[in-house]
C-alpha cells in the first residue's frame, strides 16, 4: 500500500518546475492574504512570458504583486474580488479586473460560473496522517483547491497549524514546493483619538454575552481595547487579527455563551504578526472554516447578541453606505459586510454597526453626505443599515423614517459641515422646517 509519505517524495519539485503545469488560457487561483506563495509567484513570473491570457482569480493579497505588473500585459491578467493595495493601480489602468461579490458567495462561483484550473495554496508541513492546515487563510482558498484540476502548493514550517475545517491531504496536492521563509506581518498601529472616541462608543453598545465581529484597523482595536470590563465575550468573525489575543488571555473573550460554536473562536482567515501565528497554531480555542460557511448570514444569525463592526467611506443621510469606492474609483470591495450586517440583524439581540470617522482629508471632507459621489456603489443598502458611529455619537437608524435619519446622521456630523447637510435636507425636503428630530445620547 503507497503510504502518504512516499506521495510525499514522489510529488516533490521545484518551483519552477511546478509552474509548468500552468498553461495558456487557464484560470489560476491565488491564495491570498499573509498566505501568498512567494516562491511559486516568482517563478510564475518568470514563466509568463512563455504565456498568453491567464486569469490569476484571487480576493485580498498581502505584499508585492509583480504579477500585475504593466509587463505582464497579455500574460497574466488579475481577476480580483476585493481590490486590495497592491492590485489597486492596475485595476485603475484597466489592467485587470475587479469582480464584485460577497465573500460568502465566492466559493459558489468557483464550484459554478469560474472553474478553477490550478490552485496555488501555501500550508504547513503534514501531520502523522499526511494532512496539511491551509494555515491563516482558510476562507476561499480550501474550496477553490478541492475543486481545482491541479494543486501547487507551498509547504512551509513557518505556517501554523490552524485547527476546523482547515485541512488537505497530500495525496491532493499534485506539486509540492519546499519552502522555509516567515509569514509577512500586518503590523497594527495604534487608534487615532478620532478612532479611540469611535471605539468607546461601539464598546458601550455591547452587552455581556455578545459574540463579535471585528476586522483590523484603528476603530476595530480601539473597541476591543474598551471591552475590559465585558464578560463571556465570544468571536465569529470573517478575519480577526492581534488584538484579540489580550482579551482571550484576561478571559473577557471565553465564547462560552456562544449559541453557535459554543468555547470556539470561528473565523476564515487572519492578518496579524508573528505574536498571532504563534498563538493560533495547533490552537484548539481557534478553528478556520471556509468562507461559504463562516459568512452565511444564516449560521451568522444563529449567534445570539451578534454584534458586526463594519467600515465606510462616506454615507449618504438616507443611510446607504459606500464603501468600496471613492467614486466610479475601486478602492476595496464588498467582503463581508453585507453578510455580517445582515447576519447581525437577524440575530436575537444582535446589533449591526456601521463605523467611520466624520470626515477626512484633515477634516476638509464630511464623509456624511447628503448625496454619495456620483459613481460611488452603495455596499449596504438604506434598508440593511441599524447602527452608524462616528466620533460625535451613534445614530440608530433601524425602522426610522428619512426625515428621522437625516436629522440622526446630522447630528454626528462634524459640527463644520452641520449647518450645510441640514440646508440641503431641507431643500431635499428629507427636513421639513418644523422638524428639529431628537438627537442621540452621546
Amino acid at each position: 500500500m503507497t503510504s502518504w509519505a512516499s506521495i510525499y517524495r514522489e510529488r516533490r519539485v521545484s518551483s519552477d518546475d511546478a509552474v509548468q503545469a500552468i498553461k495558456s488560457g487557464d484560470r489560476v487561483f491565488l491564495t491570498g492574504n499573509c498566505s501568498v506563495p512567494q516562491v511559486v509567484m516568482k517563478s510564475l513570473v518568470q514563466y509568463a512570458r512563455d504565456l498568453q491570457d491567464v486569469e490569476i482569480a484571487q480576493v485580498l493579497t498581502v505584499g508585492e504583486a509583480e504579477y500585475a505588473r504593466p509587463e505582464m500585459e497579455g500574460h497574466l491578467r488579475v481577476n480580483t474580488m476585493f481590490v486590495s493595495a497592491d492590485v489597486r493601480q492596475a485595476v485603475h489602468e484597466g489592467r485587470a479586473d475587479f469582480s464584485p461579490v460577497f465573500l460568502s458567495e465566492i466559493p459558489r462561483l468557483y464550484r459554478t460560473r469560474l472553474p478553477i484550473d490550478v490552485a496555488l495554496i501555501h500550508v504547513s508541513p503534514p501531520d502523522e496522517h499526511g494532512f496539511c492546515s491551509y494555515g491563516v487563510e482558510v476562507g476561499v482558498t480550501k474550496t477553490a483547491a478541492d475543486v481545482a484540476n491541479t494543486v501547487i502548493a507551498e509547504i512551509n514550517p513557518r505556517m501554523p497549524r490552524t485547527l476546523g475545517d482547515s485541512f488537505i491531504h497530500i495525496s491532493k496536492i499534485d506539486h509540492i514546493v519546499e519552502v522555509d521563509y516567515q509569514l509577512p506581518e500586518f503590523q497594527m498601529g495604534e487608534p487615532s483619538p478620532i478612532q479611540e472616541k469611535i471605539g468607546k462608543f461601539i464598546a458601550a453598545m455591547i452587552e455581556d454575552g455578545s459574540t463579535i465581529q471585528t476586522g483590523i484597523g484603528g476603530i476595530p482595536d480601539a473597541v476591543l481595547k474598551y471591552l475590559g470590563d465585558k464578560k463571556n465575550l465570544g468571536i465569529h468573525t470573517e478575519l480577526f487579527s492581534d488584538g484579540i489575543i489580550d482579551l482571550v488571555n484576561r478571559g473577557i473573550i471565553n465564547n462560552e455563551a456562544k449559541t453557535l460554536h459554543p468555547g470556539k473562536i470561528i473565523a476564515g482567515f487572519m492578518l496579524g504578526t508573528q505574536m498571532l501565528y504563534d498563538f493560533v497554531h495547533d490552537n484548539p480555542l481557534v478553528e478556520l472554516h471556509p468562507t461559504e460557511y463562516v459568512n452565511d448570514p444564516f449560521l451568522i444569525a444563529q449567534n445570539d447578541k451578534m454584534i458586526s463592526i463594519n467600515s465606510a467611506l462616506e454615507i449618504d443621510l438616507t443611510g446607504q453606505v459606500c464603501s468600496d469606492s471613492i467614486g466610479p474609483k475601486f478602492y476595496s470591495g464588498v467582503g463581508g459586510q453585507v453578510d455580517f450586517v445582515r447576519g447581525a440583524a437577524r440575530s436575537k439581540g444582535g446589533k449591526p454597526i456601521i463605523a467611520l470617522p466624520s470626515t477626512t482629508k484633515n477634516d476638509t471632507i464630511s464623509r456624511i453626505v447628503w448625496q454619495l459621489q456620483p459613481g460611488a456603489g452603495v455596499v449596504t443598502t438604506r434598508n440593511d443599515v441599524h447602527y452608524v458611529a462616528t466620533e460625535y455619537g451613534v445614530a440608530d437608524l433601524y425602522g426610522k423614517t428619512i426625515r428621522e435619519r437625516a436629522r440622526q446622521l446630522i447630528d454626528i456630523a462634524h459640527p463644520n459641515f452641520r449647518e450645510e447637510l441640514e440646508k440641503k435636507a431641507r431643500e431635499l425636503n428629507f427636513i421639513p422646517p418644523s422638524f428639529s428630530g431628537v438627537a442621540p445620547k452621546q
